[in-house]
C-alpha cells in the first residue's frame, strides 16, 4: 500500500493498453509473441514519449501510460493503433498482436513511479470495452478532446464495470479521415430521456399490436395486403422471420462458436411457434461474415422480417445485441442489449423468443409457452462442450470429427441424459 509521507494526488489523463487473445498467442508460438511484443512496446513507449507522456508500467501484454493533456494521450492511441496496423500487415492474421486502449482522465495517487486509483481502474475498464485496434474513451476524456482533434466519435452508452460505482460513459474514436467531425450514436444529453422515450414506444407497439392481431385474426389474411409495401416477391401467410447469424464481438475468434449456437438455437426455438414462419439454419448461415442489405436478404428468402445481432462473451457473462427490422419499411420493430452471467443464458434465450414473438404480435398459444422454456439440459458446461463439438461437426470432415468426438463425449458425462450430444455423435 502507498504511504501517506511518499504520495501525492494529481489529475492526469491515463492510457491503458493489452493485447487480443494474448494467452491463445503465446500458446500457439511464444517466441513469435514474446519477440513482436518487445518491439511494439519499444514503438508504442517511443510514440508516448513524443507526445509528452510516460510509460508508467507494462506487465505481461498492459501497457500503462499517463498523460497530461487527454488530446495529448488520444492523439497518441490513434498514432499507436496505425503505427502497429501497418506493422500487423506483415503477419498473417492469427499472428497478429491487436492492441485495444482505453483512455480516462481522473484523479490519481502517484506513490514514486507506479499510480493509483479510480481513474486507473476506470481506464483499465474501457479497454476492454475497445474493439482491437481500437481506441474508447470515457465522457471526462470526450469532453476535453471533442473539439480539439480532427476525428470522429461514437456513443456507446452508459456501462456497468467492475469495481466502479457509477456507470461509465463511454465513446469509440473512430478514426478513419471520412469519419472526421462525425457524432454517431445517441447523444449524452438526451440519453435518459430516450430511453424512457423508447420504453413508452416499444410498449405502446407491443399493445398495439396484441390489439391488432386480435382485430385482424377475425378476418383472413392475418396481414393486410394494402398495409404492405409492394414486394418483389410473394410473403408467406403467416408472420415469416430470417434469423442471421450473430457476430462474434469477443474479439476472439474462438469464441465463433458460441455466437453460432446462440443463432441456431433462437432459430430452434422461433421454429416452435406455430404462428410463426422461420427460415432454416443452412439458408441463413450462408450470409455469415459477408457484407449485406436487409432488404435484399429478405426477398432472397421470402421473407418480411429479419433479426441480426452480435454476441460478446467475456469470462463469465455475455451481451447480446438484438434487432428485429420489417424489411418491407427498413424500420426497427425492437432493439435490446443483453448483459447476462452465463449461468442465466437459457432464461436469456427464452427471454428473446418471447420479445420477438410480441413484437411480431404472434399469439402464443399455452403449448407453446409451456414447451419453449424446456432445454435439452440443464448443464452450462455442457451446453457449451455440445456447441463446440457442434462446431466442429458441421464442417464434415474427417478431421473435424475426430475433434467433435471427444466434445460431445464429455457433454455426455456433464449431463447423462443429454439426448442432442447422443444423437449427434451416433452420427459420427
Amino acid at each position: 500500500m502507498p504511504s501517506k509521507q511518499n504520495t501525492t494526488r494529481k489529475l492526469k489523463a491515463i492510457l491503458s493498453a493489452d493485447v487480443k487473445g494474448y494467452s491463445l498467442l503465446m500458446a500457439d508460438d511464444e517466441v513469435h509473441t514474446i519477440q513482436t511484443l518487445k518491439a511494439y512496446r519499444s514503438l508504442m513507449s517511443d510514440l508516448i514519449q513524443q507526445h509528452s507522456g510516460r510509460v508508467v508500467d507494462n506487465p505481461g501484454d498492459n501497457l500503462l501510460a499517463e498523460f497530461s493533456s487527454a488530446v495529448d494521450a488520444v492523439d497518441c492511441a490513434v498514432q499507436i493503433q496505425k503505427k502497429l496496423k501497418k506493422e500487423n500487415v506483415k503477419f498473417v492474421k492469427d499472428r497478429r498482436l491487436e492492441f485495444r486502449i482505453g483512455i480516462n482522465i481522473g484523479d490519481v495517487v502517484q506513490d514514486g513511479d507506479r499510480i493509483y486509483g479510480s481513474g486507473v481502474n476506470v481506464a483499465a475498464r474501457i479497454e476492454g470495452l475497445a474493439e482491437p485496434g481500437g481506441v474508447c474513451v470515457s465522457r471526462n476524456a470526450y469532453d476535453h478532446i471533442k473539439d480539439k482533434l480532427k476525428f470522429g466519435y461514437e456513443y456507446l452508452g452508459d456501462h456497468e464495470v467492475k469495481n466502479i460505482k457509477d456507470p461509465v460513459r463511454v465513446y469509440k474514436v473512430l478514426i478513419d479521415p471520412e469519419d472526421a467531425g462525425k457524432l454517431l450514436g445517441e447523444k449524452p444529453g438526451t440519453a435518459k430521456k430516450k430511453r424512457l422515450l423508447v420504453v413508452a414506444v416499444v410498449a405502446a407497439i407491443v399493445v398495439t399490436s396484441i390489439i391488432w392481431y386480435f382485430i385482424q385474426s377475425a378476418n383472413k389474411p392475418e396481414i393486410e395486403p394494402a398495409s404492405i409495401e409492394k414486394m418483389a416477391y410473394d410473403l408467406p401467410e403467416k408472420p415469416s422471420i430470417a434469423v442471421l447469424p450473430f457476430v462474434n464481438m469477443s474479439g476472439d475468434p474462438e469464441q465463433e462458436y458460441f455466437s453460432d449456437g446462440m443463432t441456431e438455437d433462437l432459430i430452434t426455438d422461433l421454429s416452435k411457434i406455430s404462428d410463426l414462419f422461420v427460415i432454416g439454419r443452412n439458408s441463413t448461415f450462408t450470409y455469415k461474415g459477408k457484407p449485406i442489405k436487409i432488404r435484399q436478404v429478405a426477398e432472397e428468402l421470402g421473407v418480411r422480417y429479419v433479426l441480426e445481432g452480435s454476441v460478446r462473451k467475456v469470462e463469465n457473462t455475455v451481451r447480446i445485441n438484438a434487432q428485429l427490422i420489417d424489411a418491407t419499411t427498413g424500420g426497427h420493430l425492437w432493439s435490446e442489449r443483453f448483459d447476462e452471467e452465463m449461468v442465466n443464458i437459457f432464461s436469456l434465450q427464452d427471454r428473446i423468443t418471447q420479445k420477438i414473438a410480441e413484437a411480431l404480435a404472434v399469439k402464443l398459444i399455452i403449448g407453446e409457452k409451456e414447451t419453449s422454456p424446456k432445454r435439452k439440459t440443464d448443464s452450462l458446461e455442457a451446453y457449451i462442450n455440445f456447441l463446440k463439438g457442434w462446431q466442429h461437426y458441421r464442417r464434415f470432415a474427417p478431421e473435424e470429427f475426430l475433434k467433435a468426438i471427444p466434445l460431445f463425449e464429455k457433454a455426455i458425462a456433464l449431463d447423462p441424459n443429454y439426448w442432442r450430444a447422443y444423437s449427434v455423435l451416433a452420427k459420427i
